[in-house]
């Protein structure tokens, strides 16, 4: 037997006494013992805390309590959120023994809509990293070909939610840490709206850039979890009228280089898109070629003094990596890092004359598909750069301008690739419609 496809089914079936959560929840920690060890999806699986949530949510359905979509449902968290009680490892042996003494607000959030936890997800280690080679607890395989790397830095929710080890996931997002593994993976992920969610209790990266959300098997299960997240009303998607909707595809930095593969397929839901009715103008963001020395130069020195207890005194305990990135932060001076703040003011301002004449902006996820595990550099269309560039060149804008964006599974022939939606600031439930509405026209795999 094999769970439901999405949240959306499961809630149906519980809601119609054809399932029970527990029945869900077993099926879940089947799958994981199926996936789990090849892909190195979970650090933590609460088998115990997953049963006796499953049957209090089964007794409570009995009595008619009906706590939403998300009641008795079973979820995983990135293991930066804390769960009191348990263990919030970032990835890494510096906080291997570092026990959660409280909820998270997001998780508080989770347990009174009545989802399910049922474990903490693998990560590259502190989040620092796009595809999650580094972490104490081995590194996170593709769920497809275990050669390749599922993404990072949420790779161990991708896979969970991809394997049916769950039916959805919560991952954090700093630079593309939601959306470059649900893109290499074939899911949903979406980065909502900055201060959307909250991000207390989470070990955080970067104070300026971290968002937290949902990884799913569709639009529509993605609004549920975003839903809860945020404290706001339950979010039925009302798919966008494509007659009238207008989208801007964004050229430029953003064009040049994309993997034959991902562009084929990309320009195949275009085409789709455009032959429902969709409006597809060119647009551009002129200042595109300043983000990635800005990104690091407000990461680094954010991440460097966080980990600052720990950097000289533990180094041994971090990955080689990992702690050459962290300790590169403090170099990078005040000047230097107050003139990436202005940068990404200019960048805002950018991005929202770009969607001032349209409903959204496109672009793919990411320009290639899964990198080989060990992988350090890739050549697209002819030009070469390390792996780690090209898996946030598409991504790491939004997260500097704080505008949601969301990934679909694009229809390939092959490896998963990924459709990126970007909404305007503070819209992010009129991103979900757009979304659901191209989820609807184009034939995207779940």
């Amino acid at each position: 037997m094999t769970l439901p496809a999405t949240m959306v089914e499961a809630a149906a079936a519980l809601r119609a006494g054809r399932l029970t959560s527990t029945a869900l929840v077993e099926r879940s920690l089947q799958a994981i013992a199926h996936h789990d060890a090849a892909t190195h999806a979970f650090i933590r699986i609460d088998a115990e805390g997953a049963h006796a949530a499953a049957r209090l949510a089964d007794q409570e359905r009995a009595r008619g309590v009906d706590r939403g979509p998300l009641h008795g449902l079973p979820i995983s968290l990135k293991d930066l959120i804390d769960i009191a009680g348990q263990p919030t490892t970032a990835g890494s042996r510096v906080c291997a023994d570092r026990v959660a003494t409280a909820d998270a607000p997001i998780t508080a959030r989770l347990r009174q809509a009545g989802a399910v936890l049922i474990g903490k997800t693998n990560l590259h280690e502190f989040a620092l990293g796009t595809t999650s080679e580094d972490s104490a607890f081995g590194p996170v395989l593709h769920p497809v070909d275990h050669t390749r790397s599922a993404g990072g830095s949420s790779s161990g929710s991708a896979v969970a939610v991809a394997t049916g080890m769950g039916l959805a996931s919560v991952g954090t997002d700093t630079g593309g840490s939601i959306r470059i593994p649900a893109a290499v993976c074939g899911v949903v992920g979406l980065k909502p709206s900055q201060d959307d969610v909250p991000v207390d209790g989470v070990v955080p990266l970067s104070a300026t850039f971290d968002h937290v959300g949902p990884l799913a098997r569709s639009v529509q299960d993605a609004a549920w979890l975003w839903s809860v997240l945020a404290a706001r009303p339950i979010h039925t998607v009302h798919h966008a009228d494509f007659r009238n909707l207008r989208l801007g595809l964004l050229g430029g930095y953003f064009a040049h280089p994309v993997d034959a593969v991902v562009a084929t397929a990309f320009a195949r839901a275009c085409e789709c898109l455009r032959s429902a009715g969709v409006r597809i103008t060119d647009v551009t963001v002129d200042s595109a070629q300043t983000i990635t020395e800005a990104y690091g130069n407000i990461v680094l020195p954010e991440g460097a003094a966080w980990h600052a207890p720990w950097l000289d005194s533990r180094s041994g305990d971090y990955s080689l990596a990992v702690h050459g990135r962290l300790i590169s932060g403090r170099q990078i001076s005040a000047v230097d890092y107050l003139r990436a703040r202005a940068t990404c003011e200019r960048l805002r301002q950018e991005v929202d004359q770009s969607l001032s004449t349209v409903d959204a902006l496109i672009l793919p996820t990411l320009p290639i598909v899964a990198p080989i595990s060990g992988q350090t550099d890739v050549t697209i269309d002819g030009t070469g750069m390390p792996v780690r560039t090209a898996m946030l060149k598409h991504t790491q804008l939004f997260n500097m301008t704080g505008h949601p964006a969301i990934t679909l599974p694009l229809d390939t022939t092959g490896l998963p690739a990924g459709f990126q939606v970007v909404g305007r600031r503070g819209a992010t439930s009129r991103l979900l419609d757009i979304a659901a509405a191209c989820e609807t026209l184009c034939p995207f795999p779940r």
